[in-house]
């Protein structure tokens, strides 16, 4: 679906560079929903920033490009991509100077290979540009620590939650959190591609870091509140599976029979069939981050939105 296609309602705002800390920034494209992610700055005196994500499409990936450019001259030394979903690393090869080093978790990158350009075929109209898939150059396994002037940088592979790579990229001496699309604020968390289980473990790991400002992969800034509105969305999530397994139902027959419920008015609530999917799996013994059918799935959550792809904002 093209943005031509959206009610004027929902047409995304434009983006915004917002200072979150001294020479720490997030860059928001709002209101959050597919594919319209965050991204952040993080500027260093002596080097070049450290950026976090990239964006969905050649034009969004270029205008991250000029908002990064305000800030400094310097290209990018390090991009880091916290998972492998395209509207987070296929702005890559655009934003990434050729003395650019990318990061990522180690699963992230051979799961960015095999997906490729995949999610262009979702939403075949939105115009992608000329988008070319670069790979991180470097992977880590479960930390690493970066240093910027008098700034420690953590990286920390938290999944699988959102997905099996998961990474958030923490500042301790500020308490920023930049989450990745493990929190969402006012979006509907998606763990078809990760864990019900470890994603309710992952909370309780981000709670204990005891974070102040929390930037999240889709959807406002925010304080610590997200993750417990995440996590009650999860306790919800696992009871209503529990009880719709025990009645026989299957996914889509579960989310189309639940009517209102608390969550009814965040963003992309098909996802809830996909959710559905994945607690299924595990309740029945599935392992953490078990591959699903994503692409069948998919067109369950179509289904479920009444035969229509899911609004793109790409």
């Amino acid at each position: 679906m093209t943005q031509a296609m959206l009610p004027q309602s929902a047409l995304p705002g434009p983006a915004r560079m917002l200072e979150v800390a001294d020479n720490v920034h997030a860059y928001l494209q709002e209101p959050g929903g597919w594919c319209l992610n965050n991204a952040g700055v993080l500027l260093d005196r002596g080097r070049g920033p450290v950026v976090v994500d990239t964006a969905a499409t050649e034009a969004r990936a270029l205008a991250l490009s000029a908002a990064i450019a305000r800030l400094t001259p310097r290209s990018p030394r390090l991009l880091v991509n916290t998972h492998f979903h395209g509207d987070h690393c296929f702005g890559n090869a655009l934003v990434a100077g050729p003395e650019t080093a990318i990061v990522a978790h180690e699963l992230a990158r051979s799961e960015m290979a095999d997906a490729g350009l995949g999610l262009m075929g979702l939403w075949p109209d939105v115009e992608w540009g000329g988008i070319e898939l670069r790979l991180p150059d470097q992977t880590y396994d479960s930390r690493m620590v970066l240093h910027l002037d008098e700034r420690t940088v953590e990286l920390l592979h938290v999944g699988p939650a959102h997905t099996t790579n998961d990474t958030v990229v923490w500042l301790p001496e500020e308490r920023v959190l930049f989450a990745g699309d493990v929190l969402m604020p006012g979006c509907t968390p998606f763990l078809l591609m990760g864990s019900l289980h470890g994603y309710l473990r992952t909370i309780e790991r981000l709670r204990a870091l005891g974070p102040r400002v929390v930037v999240g992969g889709h959807g406002p800034v925010c304080g610590p509140d997200v993750l417990d509105q995440t996590a009650d969305y999860l306790r919800w999530l696992r009871r209503t599976a529990e009880e719709a397994l025990a009645a026989g139902l299957d996914p889509i027959e579960a989310a189309r029979g639940i009517g209102a419920h608390p969550y009814t008015e965040w963003r992309d609530p098909e996802r809830l069939v996909g959710n559905l999917h994945r607690a299924y799996a595990e309740l029945r013994g599935g392992a953490e981050g078990e591959t699903l059918d994503a692409v069948a799935i998919f067109g369950e959550m179509v289904t479920f939105n009444g035969g229509r792809l899911p609004a793109c904002y790409a």
